[in-house]
């Protein structure tokens, strides 16, 4: 922009002792100046708000990286109250049925064997 008004002084300083093409020269560069400065700040509007745009999807995209992130970090300790579930499960019911279980195993391991020779 302030190239556009120094121009603009040197162009009406000199406009009175130029012969009318130079003038009409002048008139035409100081016009596209003008034309120039106009589109640059239309511009950089749009780029102003592409940028916010952009910023705006950027910050929503991390916020849901968070959110993903911070629901992954629990997975393991679910994993592991599961675990401890199950453990304390199968060790309540071996120890109340104990034959019953020695005798479920040795079936299953006698019908994996049989199955593992074919």
């Amino acid at each position: 922009m302030q190239q556009t008004t120094t121009l603009d002084r040197n162009l009406t300083a000199n406009s009175s002792h130029t012969n009318p093409v130079s003038a009409t020269v002048e008139s035409a560069a100081l016009a596209a100046h003008q034309a120039t400065d106009k589109i640059a700040g239309k511009v950089t509007a749009q780029v102003d708000r592409s940028a916010e745009a952009v910023h705006g999807a950027v910050e929503s995209a991390a916020d849901a990286a968070t959110s993903a992130a911070e629901w992954a970090s629990t997975i393991p300790e679910q994993a592991t109250q599961v675990q401890a579930r199950l453990t304390d499960s199968a060790s309540a019911s071996i120890r109340a049925h104990p034959i019953a279980t020695v005798a479920g195993v040795l079936v299953v391991g006698y019908l994996l064997g049989r199955l593992a020779h074919r």
